[in-house]
């Protein structure tokens, strides 16, 4: 119970469609190299080239797959899909002779003994706060065991519905109802009673399409909760995978059932790791006909673009750390990756794609390249998609950058629905039917907002712009958000762009008004010192301290936690060292500790104290900096021992 560590910060956030709506669904089942690698490390890692997965608006369930008994989504995971709206399933596996043994020994029994797993199950997923379980059973069962199989997932299925909000248990196609494993590819007789006990069946991957046809009988009403799985890999006998899995996906989505897409790291383990991005946008480019894109529906809405990765770490724009890193849980909300081109015979086009060689806040941005032919006066590439009842007063904001001189104007524009009752403020109307509409940009922020909007139409660090926008709406309802380059006045020349988004933020202005909570009651535990570096007299001229830090802080109204420190010597406090202009950086925090280690630190003289300063640094939803003032405060003095 003390493994707060790896419990996710993040709440499943709402979105549109809900999972609950009676539509084919898309799960997509993690198997990368054996899994837990470097997203074991809950405070990050350094690594070049990691694997990231980007496409969230495409999926509905996330199952972290590997062959331990008791899978627990690493935390990373957990709170990237919350973040996107994306609901996490662990995996509960038993397999071979000691799979058999272990099935026999809590399924064989009594109801008592399957009951406890069950509820371990529940308990597990409760604290930690994923949400729910792919069953695998590959090994045969007894007569007894499988007898007691469909209690056992009733029960389960039960249970976490009652403790665990929107709580899915899924099985998977194995074992049949005599026992035996022999797997099927459908859902049919011999494995039915297993669909009927939980909310659904993830098929075997050999099918074809006479087994999706028998299905639809079977299915009934629930052809949704049947996940036709899909082996990216393509191994054995099945329909496409790799780069043709599109075809895997137009048969079951014809048939009308949901699909399980298993291993979709086959773009990073088997192909080039250089050309990762450009692969992986490949791959779900050709999927995007057959995948429902799903909407956000609540504010506030801020994202850096950020993939929780990078070559480097930048802060605001000023750069902060150099070297590569991977942190999944920091990953910012995504976009919609791909091409848009204009309609007709317009030569006109919007790509958007990842960029990890700039970034405004974090390791990456959103890297857009485009053209403006001479019979059109602009191009829009919609970014988001969206589901919000709008309250009375928004504020938007966008810092961007052009790469080169170009006289291309960029600016943010929105559709919003119900336009009978839409009554719209402060921007202009592009189209004919009232429904898209752009911003426009605020010359002199309010004062009463100065600390989010202090930066607004500057040049800023790096040489990124920040453009502000307020939005009056009455009985609105925002649909999509759109950037839109238009060329200059008075030209007619082919206009070619290349822009990089660094920050997009939508705000309710009144949540912007609200007093954010104090980090408080930061304390140290846990230190441990080992010396580094000896001196002559035999005494340590430089330690390695390692220590927990707990603080208390309302985790809702936070993005995350920044971890510096001050490293000083003597009785000085920093406000007191003025060589010493900024803390050192050391993480990023998702829960209200965090773990330093091994942090390199001078030896204190003979007489003299040393001192640490950790500072936390609270980043809220809204997404503006927080004054150092207000940040929490613990100090470690130490000396040498007598």
């Amino acid at each position: 119970m003390e493994d707060g560590f790896n419990v996710a910060l993040e709440p499943l956030v709402c979105r549109q469609p809900p999972l609950s709506s009676p539509r084919p669904r898309t799960l997509l089942c993690h198997d990368m190299m054996g899994g837990y690698l470097e997203d074991r490390f809950i405070q990050g890692s350094e690594v070049q080239n990691p694997y990231s997965f980007y496409h969230w608006q495409y999926i509905d369930i996330f199952v972290y797959f590997s062959h331990h008994t008791v899978t627990i989504p690493p935390v990373c995971w957990t709170n990237a899909a919350h973040r996107h709206g994306v609901c996490v399933l662990g995996t509960f596996i038993t397999e071979w002779q000691e799979g058999g043994r272990l099935c026999e020994a809590f399924l064989a029994g009594d109801e008592p003994s399957f009951q406890a797993v069950a509820d371990r199950l529940v308990q597990i997923a409760q604290f930690f706060r994923f949400d729910g379980w792919l069953i695998n059973i590959e090994n045969s069962l007894t007569p007894a065991a499988v007898r007691n199989t469909p209690l056992f997932l009733q029960y389960l299925t039960a249970q976490l519905h009652q403790q665990v909000p929107g709580g899915l248990v899924l099985w998977y196609d194995s074992v049949v109802q005599s026992g035996q494993l022999k797997w099927q590819d459908e859902l049919n007789d011999q494995n039915r009673v297993f669909f009927d006990s939980c909310d659904g069946f993830f098929t075997n991957y050999n099918w074809r399409e006479d087994h999706l046809q028998r299905m639809v009988a079977q299915a009934g009403e629930r052809l949704a909760d049947v996940y036709v799985g899909v082996d990216v890999f393509a191994r054995s006998n099945v329909v496409g995978g790799r780069f043709d899995t599109d075809k895997s996906l137009e048969l079951i989505r014809k048939h009308g059932f949901s699909a399980a897409l298993f291993a979709p790291g086959w773009v990073y383990e088997c192909l080039e790791k250089r050309d990762f991005f450009q692969n992986q946008d490949k791959f779900w480019r050709l999927l995007e006909r057959f995948l429902s894109t799903h909407s956000i529906c609540s504010l506030p809405f801020v994202t850096s673009f950020c993939l929780g990765l990078g070559t480097r770490r930048v802060c605001y724009g000023k750069e902060q750390a150099v070297g590569p890193w991977y942190h999944p849980s920091a990953q910012e909300t995504q976009p919609l990756f791909g091409e848009h081109k204009l309609a007709g015979d317009s030569r006109g086009w919007v790509k958007t794609h990842c960029c990890l060689t700039d970034a405004w806040h974090g390791g990456s941005s959103l890297l857009l390249r485009g053209l403006i032919p001479p019979e059109v006066d602009s191009v829009a590439v919609r970014l988001f998609s969206l589901h919000i009842p709008v309250p009375p007063k928004v504020f938007l904001s966008m810092v961007y950058k052009f790469e080169g001189s170009t006289d291309v104007q960029v600016a943010l524009e929105l559709t919003t629905g119900d336009a009978s009752s839409c009554h719209v403020g402060g921007m202009l109307v592009l189209n004919e039917t009232g429904s898209r509409h752009s911003p426009r940009p605020l010359r002199v922020p309010p004062t009463r907002l100065a600390r989010w909007a202090s930066s607004c139409g500057q040049q800023l660090s790096g040489g990124w712009i920040q453009r502000c926008y307020e939005v009056n709406l009455h009985g609105c309802l925002l649909q999509d958000l759109l950037v839109s380059f238009s060329r200059p006045p008075g030209s007619r020349e082919e206009e070619n762009f290349i822009c990089r988004l660094g920050e997009i933020q939508v705000v309710d202005a009144s949540s912007l008004l609200a007093p954010l909570p104090r980090v408080q009651n930061v304390t140290i535990s846990q230190i441990r010192w080992l010396p580094l570096i000896t001196g002559s007299e035999g005494l340590p001229t430089r330690l390695l301290l390692s220590c927990t830090l707990h603080w208390s802080y309302l985790l809702l109204r936070a993005r995350c936690f920044r971890i510096h420190c001050w490293k000083l010597t003597g009785s000085s406090s920093a406000a007191e060292s003025p060589e010493t202009e900024k803390p050192t950086f050391l993480g990023l925090a998702f829960a209200n500790q965090y773990r330093v280690v091994d942090l390199a630190v001078e030896a204190a003289g003979f007489g003299q104290d040393g001192r640490v300063e950790f500072l936390v640094e609270p980043v809220p939803r809204e997404g503006f900096p927080v004054p150092q003032a207000e940040w929490g405060k613990a100090v470690l003095l130490f000396s040498v021992p007598q």
